[in-house]
């Protein structure tokens, strides 16, 4: 958990289910290398809804895993973290206080931020001044268990006016992917 100390707003909430996250996605065999269906779910993602960057991540205790993720310039994975960061998978890895996603899986429910500048708990988060993140939407990916075991995310340097129809393809997206991955867990896929 971190906060803002000239604030002191809470940044990131604290996850009690990470442990128990951990263990499910390992059962399921995701959330520490990339996927490519994830990556073609990503690529479809960012074309519904006309975002230039999507993703499918999955969160531990410490780091959030893109297993899935799109960007136009290159058409594969883009470089997320800080320059000089050290991570062994440049674009596939970042900090779990680092984004909105890690709020998306303790709130159980989607989120969406226009302008993340407009909200000064979300404005504060490292991607703004780092990456030139300002808008944001995205979904829980809730599986057969009742767990949050992710998030399937778009993201946009431009404020973007999602609205409900942006809300409504967020959160069917997200159940479309959970529906991939409890036919991956039953080995159909």
């Amino acid at each position: 958990m971190s906060y803002d100390p000239t604030s002191h707003l809470l940044l990131t909430p604290e996850d009690a289910e990470a442990p128990r996250r951990v263990v499910r996605l390992r059962e399921l065999g995701i959330g520490d290398a990339p996927v490519p269906e994830f990556d073609d779910f990503a690529r479809n993602l960012a074309r519904v809804t006309s975002a230039p960057y999507a993703m499918v991540n999955f969160i531990d205790e410490h780091r959030q895993y893109f297993a899935g993720l799109y960007t136009p310039a290159v058409d594969q994975a883009v470089e997320l973290e800080p320059s000089g960061s050290t991570s062994a998978q440049p674009g596939r890895v970042m900090a779990r206080d680092h984004g909105y996603c890690p709020h998306v899986i303790v709130r159980r429910k989607a989120l969406v931020l226009e302008d993340v500048c407009d909200y000064p708990r979300f404005a504060g988060n490292p991607v703004v001044d780092e990456i030139g993140i300002r808008s944001y939407l995205g979904a829980p990916l809730m599986d057969r268990t009742g767990m949050a075991l992710g998030t399937v995310c778009v993201v946009d340097q431009e404020p973007r006016p999602w609205g409900r129809q942006g809300l409504e393809t967020i959160k069917s997206m997200a159940a479309e992917l959970v529906e991939q991955i409890r036919r991956r867990e039953l080995g159909a896929v």
